[in-house]
């Protein structure tokens, strides 16, 4: 992992906008435009209460073939928070998207979805399918929220069977039911305390993400875990080239990306051994190499 990282370009640094639309002074961030006429790649983050940076530098090897464009989603990261926060759906998430990019002047864009945010770039090429040209995911949650039941006893057995004790008596120590309810205190924790679940290798959990509190996006997931979730006729509308990337060891199993790429025409699912939720970042050279592959192929 670390001679291939070598071996890319430097990180290249990052513009930062604001951007209007629908309301909202959207934080954005850009890399430097590229040669050769490649649509932007616009990457959204998932976690549903974190800002652009749970991808940045990670998903810096994107930008040497193209412009990579990075957002906080509303009431997140840098951008504020809607009125009525909340009332907050994921489903204004995905209308965000459109809007960005028609803020942006962009005709067509590639979307880059890691997690929530693979379910936001599927739902939002089905919603804009004459400004996406091609979506590629990382181990996106699966089409209906059937996943999320077993989750936290996935999570716990991956651990387990780590040996990473400590993190597994932390986790074990909390209810998910508790997540139901909009308590940004409440998810924040949780979240941090399944950080370490999400990894294959637990020698490769160099950091943690930044404790976030977000009102807006704790009131989106309260929702989804409560009510549920099925999106899967939305995503038989998709009508764009499809990659479903995913680590063959994440706590959100790989028979989900299957399950998605059952829906939509054409998709592929490409495994990736000896990764997690983040296979990016445990064995970036087959990620970025599938991902890379497939955006830079022609379009048929």
């Amino acid at each position: 992992m670390l001679a291939w990282r070598r071996s890319r370009p430097r990180t290249p640094p990052l513009e930062r906008l604001t951007v209007r639309a629908r309301g909202l002074d959207f934080a954005l961030w850009r890399s430097p435009a590229v040669a050769g006429g490649a649509p932007p790649l616009l990457a959204i983050n998932g976690g549903l209460i974190y800002g652009h940076d749970l991808l940045w530098p990670a998903f810096a090897p994107f930008a040497a073939s193209r412009q990579v464009i990075l957002y906080d989603q509303r009431g997140r990261g840098e951008t504020p928070a809607p009125p009525g926060a909340r009332a907050a759906r994921i489903e204004h998430d995905v209308d965000d998207i459109a809007a960005l990019r028609a803020a942006l002047g962009i005709e067509r864009w590639d979307l880059a979805g890691h997690s929530w945010g693979g379910g936001l770039a599927l739902l939002s090429a089905a919603a804009d399918p004459e400004g996406v040209r091609r979506v590629v995911t990382f181990d996106a949650v699966g089409a209906t929220s059937a996943w999320l039941d077993a989750l936290h006893a996935r999570a716990l057995a991956h651990l387990w069977a780590r040996g990473a004790t400590d993190a597994y008596d932390a986790l074990d120590a909390l209810d998910p039911i508790e997540l139901h309810g909009p308590d940004p205190a409440a998810l924040a924790h949780y979240s941090r305390t399944m950080y370490p679940a999400w990894f294959h290798d637990q020698e490769m959990l160099v950091f943690s993400p930044p404790l976030a509190e977000s009102a807006t996006g704790t009131a989106i997931a309260a929702r989804l875990r409560r009510d549920g979730y099925d999106w899967r006729a939305r995503y038989q509308q998709v009508r764009r080239p499809v990659l479903l990337i995913h680590g063959e060891q994440d706590a959100l199993p790989l028979h989900e990306a299957e399950r998605t790429a059952a829906l939509i025409t054409g998709a592929r699912v490409v495994p990736i051994p000896a990764a997690g939720h983040m296979p990016f970042f445990e064995n970036p050279e087959p990620s970025f190499g599938a991902a890379l592959g497939f955006l830079d192929a022609p379009y048929p």
